[in-house]
């Protein structure tokens, strides 16, 4: 179905919205996920990114999921404001470009196996060399150190060693994934946050650094108080499904329509009208449950309290009086949901984009959204090897050696 012509419009020509990091060059080699997010993040926001992709294949991203005219829609997203450089980085020539590509860029982002980039001679001990200031992110499963460093990883299996697998299922029953590459996308958005840094002390120090990401960290770190507990109780926190252990009230609760609201009624005085709301001031005014300590001793009757509520109303009439009464609830939105929303089409998080054949597509918008930098869409994602020629001869290749490159299989052109 498509998206009302009601959300923004991000033409694909749109040349407007430079974003905060103008000027700023960086080198996309990896495929798929954690890296290419990473350099997503930044070419949203004006940085120049040049992606490196085997001539012939490219990033299998292009194949996955759902193809519009042989391509993933997600490619759109994931490359949008790219620039696409097919190169075989296993050729020693190829590996001379990069080199070149290095010394003029300002970060490296990478995310193949430990030890690949050194295998090439691409490793941060002689890009330093090149370039002191260049700064290097490398996202791997286990990190570049440690006794798992070159085990394969993927994000799924970082999200089950971080420990988040192991809460998320129903009490008993197997864990579930979180439905998307949620591992992935936190690594990426750590490898980011460790690039501003980056930048920011080689504004003052005046040299680049590598930034090492591993994928169950980037995780684990966002595991809250799961450590802190077990050391200091022996506490193992265990699946709950949609409840929150030690914080009351916060369920999913289904309603009479067969759909469920969300509810969030752990604050103190949140509770009170929450319980107010519902017609069960008793419980809302029983000093005992004054405090969520309090209120976690009796968290199953609360919750049936609530359940038995929202049985009797659909979930459009329980968010109606749970709003009125400024209590935190919402429903599980599926994708129509969310392309429907008016709230996204206001934030301008429903973007139509015009493709190159004129068509239009839906994109997630910009996040963060800045006041004076904001971000944006300037061009769509490439195809492989569009700008392999203009980028070249920006690196003083000229259009022979550009061809003769071409002749050896070493680079290529456009690959419709």
């Amino acid at each position: 179905m498509t998206v009302s012509a009601q959300a923004t419009s991000l033409p694909s020509s749109s040349s407007n919205r430079g974003g905060p990091l103008v000027g700023l060059k960086v080198i996309e080699l990896g495929q798929l996920i954690a890296g290419p997010f990473a350099a997503k993040t930044l070419s949203d926001f004006g940085a120049d990114v040049v992606k490196i992709e085997p001539p012939g294949v490219g990033d299998p991203l292009r194949k996955w999921r759902l193809l519009k005219d042989g391509t993933s829609v997600w490619w759109q997203v994931q490359s949008r404001n790219k620039r696409s450089l097919a190169l075989d980085l296993r050729q020693p020539e190829a590996q001379d470009i990069v080199r070149k590509l290095a010394t003029e860029s300002d970060v490296l982002i990478e995310n193949f196996r430990p030890g690949a980039m050194e295998g090439w001679g691409l490793g941060p001990d002689e890009l330093h060399k090149l370039n002191p200031r260049l700064i290097m992110l490398r996202i791997s499963g286990y990190g570049q150190t440690g006794p798992y460093r070159d085990r394969p990883g993927f994000g799924v299996v970082a999200e089950a060693m971080s420990g988040l697998r192991h809460l998320t299922a129903e009490p008993g029953r197997v864990p579930v994934r979180v439905g998307v590459s949620i591992g992935d996308t936190l690594a990426s958005l750590h490898g980011v946050i460790g690039i501003l840094m980056a930048l920011h002390h080689r504004n003052t120090q005046g040299v680049g650094q590598v930034i090492d990401v591993a994928l169950y960290e980037a995780v684990f770190n966002c595991m809250e108080s799961l450590l802190p507990e077990y050391d200091a109780f022996g506490a193992v926190r265990e699946a709950a499904g949609s409840a929150l252990p030690g914080i009351a009230p916060t369920n999913a609760y289904r309603c009479s329509d067969g759909g469920y609201a969300l509810v969030a009624g752990n604050g103190d005085s949140i509770y009170k009208r929450l319980m107010k709301a519902i017609g069960r001031e008793d419980l809302g005014n029983d000093p005992a449950l004054s405090d969520n300590a309090g209120r976690v001793l009796r968290v199953a009757e609360i919750d049936e309290a609530i359940g038995q509520w929202t049985a009797t109303r659909t979930v459009g009439e329980v968010l109606a009086v749970l709003d009125a009464a400024s209590v935190p609830a919402g429903r599980i939105y599926s994708i129509a949901d969310i392309a429907a929303d008016p709230h996204y089409k206001a934030r301008g998080m429903l973007a139509q984009t015009q493709m190159d054949d004129g068509s239009t597509l839906a994109l997630p918008g910009i996040v963060p959204k800045l006041s004076l930098t904001p971000g944006g869409h300037r061009r769509n994602a490439p195809a492989l090897g569009q700008d392999t020629d203009a980028v070249l001869k920006e690196l003083g290749l000229t259009a022979t050696q550009i061809q003769g490159l071409k002749d050896r299989g070493i680079v290529a052109g456009a690959q419709i």
